[in-house]
C-alpha cells in the first residue's frame, strides 16, 4: 500500500457512510482516501514523508458541501457596511457614519443585512430616512435577502433612479406620493443601477444578467476579479467547505476558476451554472449545454441551468397562490409564467442538464414541480435530480410530488424567522396563520420521502454551516400546535455532506469518508455528537482538506499549505 501522504489519528469519525464500522482515524494519498480504521492501523501506515493531525478526540467528517451560495458576489460584499442585528434609528445613523468615515473615496457606500423592520416593527424604510442619516454622499442598503435595496435621495438621483423607469415584471421602483421614488427598490432590475455605480457589476453579472460582463474585462481587472474569487474560496475553506453549488454564474466566472486551478490555487470545488433568464430564447440553452461539455471535472463543472421564478416574501414578490395575508389582492408577480417555465423546463431536460430554481412562495413551487413534470412527460423519466431552492411556503397538495417526481428539496436553516435570532417580522404576517403549518416545512418534506440539501444562501445569511445546523436543530414553532420542523444530528449533517454530493451526482466518490472516496474532511474542535444543539456554534472547524491537501488550518495565518 502507498506511503500515505497525509493521516489524521484520534478523531471521532462520522463517515456518513451508512453502516461503515466505528473509526478514529484515515489516511490520505493522492487526492483519495487511502484507509478508514482505527488509530494504531492507521499511525503504522505513516512513513517518514507523512504528516500527521491529530484530531485530539474531536469530530472528523466530509468536507462540508455548501449546496447554495453565491461565491463571487459574496467575495464582494466582505468589506460592505455589515447591518446584521442593527435596529433602530440611532444604530443605523451610527453605522453608517462610522464605516462612511472609513472609506471617504466610496463612490457609493453599500450595506448588507439590513432587516426590513430595521427602523421599527412596520414602517418601511424610505429615501428619506436614509438622507437623514447621510444627505451629502450616496448610500444604499441591502437586504439579508438581496432582494430589496434602499438608497438615499443622492443616490437615487446618479443612478438614475429618482424619477422612476419601467420596469420587467416582478421588479419596482416603489413611487412615493410626491411621484419620485420613495427609496425602496424590489429585485434587481430595479436596482442593478446602484451596482454600476457602486463599481460592482462583474461579479454579479451572472446573476443580474446571466450573461458576460460588458466591456471585456481589462486583464488588470481579471487579475482583481481572480484575486476577490480567492478571498471567498478561502473563507470557504475557513468554514469546512470543500464543494460549492454556486447559483448564479457564466463563463467569466469559469474562465476565472480555471485560472486560479492552473494556478493550483482552487482550494474548493465549484460548481457553476447557466442562469437562464425570463428574456431568454430557449436557444440560450446551448450555452449551458456548451458550458456544461467544457467543464465537468471533480474540482471545476457546470451541468446545471439555474432559474429564477419568484422574488420574496418580504417584498411580496414571491408568487403565492392565496393572497398575501396582510395585503388582500396582492398575491406577488412571478418572473415567468408557468407556461413558459414548462417550455424551459422540458428543453433544458431534453438537453441532459440539471435544474435548479428559485421558488419561494407556494404558486412559483406548484409551477416549478408542474413543470419538472412536464419534462418528464415530454422526455421520458431519468435520474435528473433537478432542485428546487428556498420553498419557504409550500401547499399540501405538492408535498407528496417531491419523492413522486425525485426532486431534491434545497433549503436554508438560517432562513426560517424566528431561528437564531432572525426577526419574525414581516414574515409571518405576511403568510399568514392558515400558511404557517407549510411554511419552512423541512422534516414535513423529509417525511414524505424528499431528499434534502442544505445551505446558507451566503452572502445572505453567514456562511458558517455550524450554526445553520445549530439552526436546523434548535428552530423554535412559532404557536405551540404547528409541526415541530427541527432536524435530528445526522440528518442535518448528511444534509451538508451526502445529500450535496448526491445532488451533483458524485455520491460515488464524495460526501462520505471511505476508502477510494476524494478526501475531501473537515476536522471540528470538538465533539459536535456530544456537543448541546445550541452551543454547536462554539465549536469551530479546526482543519479543512480538499483533495487531500490542507486548505485552512486554524491557528495559521495562511489558507493554504
Amino acid at each position: 500500500m502507498a506511503e500515505p501522504d497525509l493521516v489524521v489519528i484520534n478523531g471521532k469519525l462520522l463517515t456518513m457512510a451508512g453502516d461503515a464500522a466505528p473509526a478514529s482515524a484515515l489516511a490520505v494519498a493522492g487526492g483519495r482516501i487511502l484507509a478508514v480504521g482505527d488509530t494504531a492501523a492507521i499511525r503504522a501506515m505513516a512513513g517518514p514523508r507523512t504528516r500527521i493531525l491529530d484530531a485530539a478526540g474531536a469530530t472528523v467528517l466530509p468536507g462540508f458541501v455548501e449546496s447554495h451560495m453565491h461565491l463571487f458576489s459574496g467575495a464582494a460584499e466582505l468589506d460592505h457596511l455589515q447591518l446584521a442585528g442593527v435596529t433602530g434609528r440611532e444604530a443605523l445613523n451610527r453605522a453608517i457614519s462610522d464605516h462612511a468615515a472609513m472609506h471617504p473615496k466610496a463612490p457609493l457606500l453599500v450595506a448588507q443585512g439590513a432587516d426590513y423592520t430595521i427602523l421599527s416593527g412596520t414602517a418601511r424604510v424610505t429615501r428619506h430616512d436614509l438622507d437623514r442619516a447621510i444627505a451629502d454622499r450616496p448610500f444604499a442598503m441591502a437586504a439579508a435577502d438581496h432582494h430589496t435595496m434602499w438608497a438615499n435621495t443622492l443616490a437615487l438621483e446618479q443612478a438614475g433612479l429618482l424619477a422612476g423607469r419601467t420596469l420587467a415584471p416582478g421588479h419596482e421602483i416603489v413611487m412615493g406620493s410626491d411621484g419620485l421614488a420613495s427609496g425602496e427598490l424590489r429585485e434587481i432590475d430595479a436596482f442593478s443601477p446602484l451596482l454600476r455605480l457602486a463599481g460592482l457589476g462583474r461579479e454579479s453579472a451572472g446573476l443580474v444578467t446571466g450573461g458576460e460582463p460588458e466591456p471585456a474585462p481589462t486583464a488588470a481587472e481579471r487579475a482583481a476579479d481572480r484575486a476577490l474569487l480567492k478571498r471567498g474560496l478561502a473563507w470557504c475553506a475557513r468554514h469546512g467547505i470543500t464543494s460549492i453549488h454556486n447559483m448564479d454564474g457564466n463563463l467569466y466566472t469559469l474562465a476565472l476558476l480555471q485560472e486560479i486551478e492552473e494556478e493550483d490555487a482552487l482550494i474548493c470545488r465549484v460548481r457553476v451554472p447557466f442562469h437562464m433568464k425570463s428574456f431568454m430564447p430557449l436557444a440560450a440553452l446551448d450555452k449551458a449545454r456548451a458550458m456544461a461539455g467544457r467543464y465537468r471535472s471533480d474540482t471545476l463543472s457546470s451541468g446545471f441551468v439555474k432559474v429564477f421564478y419568484d422574488g420574496v416574501l418580504d417584498s411580496w414578490t414571491a408568487a403565492m397562490i392565496e393572497d398575501y395575508a396582510d395585503r388582500p389582492g396582492t398575491s406577488g408577480v412571478p418572473l415567468f409564467t408557468p407556461e413558459h417555465f414548462a417550455e424551459v423546463a422540458v428543453a433544458a431536460d431534453r438537453l441532459g442538464l440539471q435544474i435548479a430554481v428559485h421558488a419561494i412562495g407556494d404558486a412559483a413551487v406548484r409551477a416549478v414541480l408542474d413543470g419538472y413534470q412536464a419534462a418528464a412527460a415530454a422526455n421520458g423519466r431519468r435520474d435528473s435530480r433537478h432542485r428546487i431552492e428556498h420553498i419557504e411556503v409550500i401547499h399540501p397538495a405538492d408535498i407528496p410530488r417531491f419523492r413522486a417526481l425525485g426532486v431534491i428539496a434545497s433549503m436554508q436553516p438560517r432562513h426560517a424567522p424566528g431561528t437564531m435570532g432572525l426577526p419574525l417580522e414581516p414574515t409571518v404576517s405576511r403568510i399568514g396563520v392558515a400558511r404557517w403549518p407549510w411554511s419552512y416545512a423541512w422534516r414535513t418534506l423529509r417525511e414524505a420521502g424528499a431528499r434534502l440539501v442544505f445551505a446558507t444562501d451566503w452572502p445572505v445569511s453567514p456562511i458558517d454551516p455550524l450554526a445553520s445546523i445549530q439552526a436546523a436543530l434548535t428552530r423554535p414553532r412559532w404557536q405551540d400546535d404547528l409541526p415541530d420542523q427541527r432536524q435530528i444530528l445526522d440528518q442535518a449533517l448528511r444534509s451538508y455532506t451526502a445529500d450535496g454530493a448526491y445532488a451533483e451526482f458524485k455520491e460515488d466518490r464524495k460526501g462520505v469518508l471511505r476508502e477510494g472516496a476524494l478526501a475531501d474532511i473537515v476536522v471540528l474542535s470538538g465533539d459536535i455528537a456530544a456537543t448541546p444543539p445550541e452551543r454547536i456554534p462554539e465549536l469551530a472547524v479546526a482543519t479543512t482538506i480538499c483533495n487531500g491537501r490542507v486548505t485552512y488550518q486554524k491557528g495559521q495565518s495562511s489558507n493554504r499549505q
